[in-house]
């Protein structure tokens, strides 16, 4: 029973697996960029970024959307959908991040923390949707 939950939903249990770790690579990235490295919020918020997207698209690709081709084809799409909804969902992550922090001057970690939930929920909707979609 619990192994024919698991393959029902695999594509969200995987996704939430390494949306986790994906959260982890941005949190820790903009953690060391802003407050060990001292650069400016928004410059560390786009560093983050960069790294997470970098680390998710491998991720999706290969274990959360079952996508393990890597032919020119292929790549024409996911490439250039993948990254142009993660520019999408990244310049929502600065506007929040300068909105919050740098307007508002509210805790930096805690709407970091915010920020991700909503992207990372948009990024499975394009993914799911767009980006790796079976074609049946």
């Amino acid at each position: 029973m619990i192994k024919d939950l698991f393959i029902k939903y695999k594509s969200l249990i995987m996704y939430a697996v390494f949306g986790v770790l994906t959260t982890v690579v941005n949190m820790v990235a903009y953690y060391l960029s802003y407050n060990v490295l001292h650069i400016p919020n928004v410059p560390s918020t786009v560093i983050a970024w960069v790294l997470a997207v970098a680390f998710a698209f491998v991720t999706n690709k290969l274990w959360v959307f079952d996508s393990p081709s890597f032919d020119a084809q292929t790549l024409k799409h996911e490439i250039p959908t993948f990254f142009g909804a993660r520019l999408a969902t990244g310049a929502l992550d600065v506007a929040i991040m300068y909105l919050a922090v740098d307007l508002m001057h509210w805790n930096p970690t805690f709407w970091k923390l915010v920020s991700n939930i909503l992207v990372i929920i948009i990024n499975y909707i394009a993914s799911k949707l767009v980006i790796f979609k079976k074609n049946k």
